[in-house]
């Protein structure tokens, strides 16, 4: 029962923010922020596990803070650490993380340099030190239609993604 209403939770946050992404011309964000995921852990010492999804995925990108940061905020040209879980958006399948190669794992990232996916950077921009955030990233601002890896075309990804550090 539990594992069914978390997923249905996050699903209504996440469509709630893409309704609400469509009411504004705001050029500047591509992002939508919805409230706070729930069943994600907020505790930022513990590998965070991605709910599987009932509804068809979004469209848009999708940002939810789980944690607010308090620390350096991530900026274009700020080479940032992040550890991360990737999954399937329709499973909670992990294909890639972070934390299964240690608990002190970080990827180092410099933003607007083009070394991840579109969705994956512009989500970390705004982001604090000491921050979690669920991410829900399209395709066409993951891999696309030819997918990479495990990762097939035309697949939705989430990400819940800690920003441990923020460099120059």
């Amino acid at each position: 029962m539990i594992r069914r209403t978390a997923p249905r939770a996050l699903l209504a946050l996440l469509v709630a923010a893409s309704l609400a992404a469509c009411g504004g011309s705001d050029e500047e964000s591509p992002t939508a922020t919805a409230e706070p995921a729930a069943g994600i852990s907020t505790d930022l010492s513990v590998a965070p596990e991605v709910p599987p999804a009932d509804a068809p995925p979004p469209g848009d990108l999708q940002v939810s803070d789980i944690v607010v940061g308090s620390g350096p905020e991530a900026v274009d040209g700020a080479t940032v650490a992040v550890k991360y879980v990737g999954a399937f958006y329709e499973t909670g399948e992990q294909f890639d993380s972070s934390w299964r190669r240690g608990a002190d794992e970080t990827l180092p990232v410099t933003l607007g340099a083009g070394q991840v996916i579109p969705g994956f950077e512009q989500a970390i921009t705004g982001m604090r030190v000491g921050g979690r955030r669920l991410v829900v990233i399209p395709s066409d601002l993951g891999y696309g239609a030819q997918g990479q890896g495990p990762i097939p075309g035309g697949a939705t990804l989430v990400f819940v993604l800690d920003l441990v550090e923020v460099g120059v």
